[in-house]
């Protein structure tokens, strides 16, 4: 018997909804683009339940007849392309007219519609890909769709919806990037019943304020380029308002989102040298190029684009970047004065220094240092091929890399490399902090390198996920109560997580419909600006829920021991550095960060003395 068969049309469309109705912020990216595709110049979104119960799109565009009510049902039934000539001209939104016939095969659908020239508008309703009635009705000019109960007939898929708050952030994500997209049409947002934004039509700058708040206002350096192949227009953020995280940079290519890391690398290395490494700087751009030049059929939810001259566009816009850095005066001027190097050696007198044996064997730096006896008058000849000699003489007078720890090596166990680490430090270490960032000991195989700021994130992370575990998370009070304004989003995730931010040590109350009252801080935060340091903590919780599988617990806690863990930056007495190896030591795993970055590494002595005959030697 032949066992090959067509599937039934409830089936393909139930198969083909799994590609574009991945969860509920997917039904109102498609619905919000097919209504900007309509002509529409006023559109509302309600949401309830974060889209779970609902999503409804209403539009004042042109409308659709009696027929096309039901073709646009249809699979593959779309009146934006028609030959495959179309396929590079786009310059619709939609084209592929398989977006209503997945949801409608995954959800209970009613839309009503009416065209300007008609009398009476039309209601379909449709469940499941079953089409349930048709009729007359009275209805206002344009459209309006109205998903219910989303995957009700694929409980499996509903099954594996997040929570309502994250569901509901990834709603209001799709609705900012076709706000950006098309400040020219006004737009209102209520979830629950409760208005979450109001954006009237406006400029492209007023729109980037209305939704991301008034201290965006300051912050924006207009960009405009054009050329013959390509023409870039919108905003950069001034460097000083680069943030640590990811999540507010939008591009789009002909006003549709796209995600490209070969474009932001572009613009990051525009702000190259401007803003501190591991920042993000803010943009909305917005690249018109002739359909002709890209392909944007590559996947079903069109954020995938190829250029056929990716080089160019790369090179204009990043051009189009550092002008606008230029003409803003945003590029910080050359201080010679404030260089660290320059600044120690012009200031108070260097500490003499007893000269060790290695110096007193006659070597360049022991010769250097009996020449300079006058550092603040003779700065210049300390550059002259020898650039860490100020350094140099401004470290302790014996530098030892000995280690008291009893370390077990490679060489002795024949054990991995982390055998060394196998037990807590007991003694006082004998280290050297170089640069504020690495601590150096000596171990029995060879030398001991440890990244600080790692070191503490481990710290951090088993200790905050200890107190969310426990509840223990130690408070101070603020003597002057601090505003927290949010995104909706944002405030969301923060109704959500109440608990576990009390559990850290932060006190907020509610103050309005997104706005939080910050009056207790973590005591490790110090003097530190409670307020941000809440929002960078949600703004890392969001980054970490796109790219990783964690529950709140282990979120949180690597959230925030990432954004606490840059204060350790810094000048350490030996105090501090012993007491942090042997903090560190004692963590379940010393060798590596919660995000797996090394902490440590090992150099041997054959290593070392590789390094050293590999350069000439002395």
């Amino acid at each position: 018997m032949d066992i090959i068969h067509l599937l039934s049309d409830n089936i393909a469309n139930q198969i083909a909804a799994g590609e574009v109705v991945q969860r509920p912020a997917s039904v109102v990216k498609e619905l919000l683009e097919n209504a900007i595709d309509a002509k529409a110049s006023e559109i509302k979104l309600i949401v309830k339940d974060s889209g779970k119960t609902l999503i409804q799109v209403i539009d004042n565009g042109i409308g659709m007849s009696v027929t096309d009510c039901r073709m646009c049902f249809e699979r593959h039934a779309t009146s934006k392309i028609s030959t495959s000539d179309d396929l590079f001209a786009i310059k619709t939104m939609g084209f592929r007219g398989e977006a209503l016939a997945s949801i409608a095969a995954v959800a209970q659908v009613e839309m009503r519609t009416r065209r300007a020239d008609d009398e009476l508008g039309t209601c379909v309703q449709i469940e499941g890909s079953e089409f349930k009635g048709q009729e007359p009705v009275s209805a206002p000019l344009g459209t309006s769709f109205m998903v219910k109960n989303l995957f009700f007939n694929v409980p499996a898929r509903r099954k594996f919806l997040k929570s309502n708050p994250v569901e509901m952030k990834h709603i209001l994500d799709e609705f900012q990037r076709v706000a950006l997209a098309h400040p020219e049409v006004g737009f209102e947002v209520y979830h629950n019943d409760v208005e979450l934004y109001k954006l009237p039509s406006a400029k492209l700058a007023k729109r980037i304020v209305d939704v991301f708040g008034k201290n965006y206002r300051q912050q924006l350096a207009a960009c405009e380029e054009s050329t013959p192949y390509v023409s870039i227009k919108g905003y950069v953020g001034k460097p000083e308002s680069a943030k640590k995280t990811r999540g507010d940079q939008y591009f789009f290519i002909n006003h549709r989102f796209i995600k490209s890391g070969y474009l932001h690398h572009a613009i990051t290395g525009a702000f190259e040298g401007t803003i501190p490494d591991g920042h993000h700087p803010f943009y909305v751009l917005n690249i018109e190029i002739d359909p002709k030049h890209v392909d944007i059929n590559i996947h079903p939810q069109k954020t995938e684009i190829k250029f056929d001259d990716e080089k160019a566009v790369y090179s204009i816009l990043r051009s189009a970047v550092r002008q606008a850095i230029g003409v803003y005066n945003l590029t910080p001027s050359i201080d010679f004065e404030s260089d660290i190097n320059f600044g120690n050696l012009t200031s108070t007198p260097l500490p003499e220094k007893k000269p060790s044996a290695f110096e007193k064997s006659g070597s360049a730096i022991g010769n250097f240092e009996r020449k300079t006896s006058s550092p603040k008058a003779d700065w210049k000849p300390l550059y002259e091929g020898l650039e860490s000699a100020a350094n140099y003489q401004k470290s302790e007078p014996q530098i030892s890399l000995s280690s008291r720890a009893n370390f077990k090596t490679e060489t002795e166990e024949d054990q991995p490399a982390t055998s060394e680490f196998s037990k807590p430090l007991e003694e006082e270490v004998d280290a050297v902090q170089i640069h504020q960032k690495y601590l150096v000991l000596q171990v029995k195989s060879g030398m001991l390198l440890i990244d600080q700021k790692a070191a503490w994130e481990r710290i951090l992370f088993e200790q905050y996920e200890k107190n969310l575990q426990n509840k223990s998370g130690a408070s101070q009070q603020l003597l002057f109560q601090k505003t927290l304004n949010l995104k909706p989003e944002e405030f969301a995730l923060a109704m959500d997580l109440k608990d576990e931010i009390h559990a850290l040590g932060f006190g907020f109350e509610v103050f309005g419909s997104t706005s939080l009252i910050i009056n207790g801080i973590p005591t490790e935060l110090g003097d530190e600006e409670g307020a941000k340091a809440l929002e960078d903590l949600i703004s890392q919780y969001k980054e970490n829920q796109t790219s990783l599988t964690l529950d709140k617990t282990q979120n949180l806690a690597r959230a925030f021991a990432k954004r606490t863990a840059h204060r350790s930056v810094r000048t350490m007495d030996k105090r501090e550095i012993s007491s942090l190896i042997n903090r560190l030591f004692e963590t379940s795993m010393p060798t590596y960060t919660p995000g797996g970055q090394k902490i440590m590494k090992i150099i041997p002595l054959e290593e070392i003395a590789e390094l050293i005959s590999g350069t000439g030697g002395f």
